[in-house]
């Protein structure tokens, strides 16, 4: 068991891993581009009639990369796997609850006994 622990946390690292490298290598990408932007315009005069057109093209593409830096950085930590099993867990134990109300229920009704148990497709049905 250990050991599918250990392989699991790997994993998770070497994916978290995968996604920094891949975003510092759209930064450099997106400085390297910039600067290619600007020479085209200003050197070579590429698109002249219209203007410093290369201040839109790099705001857009600074505004491309700080969406994947909060992607890699922030989403990822809100909602990442962890952040769905945790409301995933939430959901059961709300949905557990419900049941074991509706049990009760039913129990103080006098529809079943307290040593009848209720199956889970009954439960669904019955909630809804």
């Amino acid at each position: 068991m250990e050991t599918n622990d250990q392989h699991e946390i790997y994993e998770k690292a070497r994916k978290r891993v995968k996604q920094k490298k891949r975003l510092y290598f759209h930064f450099v990408l997106f400085l390297i581009g910039s600067v290619f932007l600007i020479a085209l315009n200003t050197l070579f005069k590429v698109g002249d009639q219209y203007g410093e057109w290369f201040k839109y093209a790099v705001a857009l593409w600074l505004f491309v990369w700080v969406l994947h830096f909060i992607n890699v950085f922030i989403t990822n930590k809100f909602f990442g796997k962890d952040w769905e099993r945790i409301e995933t867990e939430k959901l059961m134990d709300k949905y557990e609850m419900k049941s074991e109300k509706l049990e009760n229920s039913l129990i103080k009704k006098g529809i079943i006994t307290p040593n009848d148990k209720l199956p889970s497709s009954e439960k669904k049905s019955l909630s809804h």
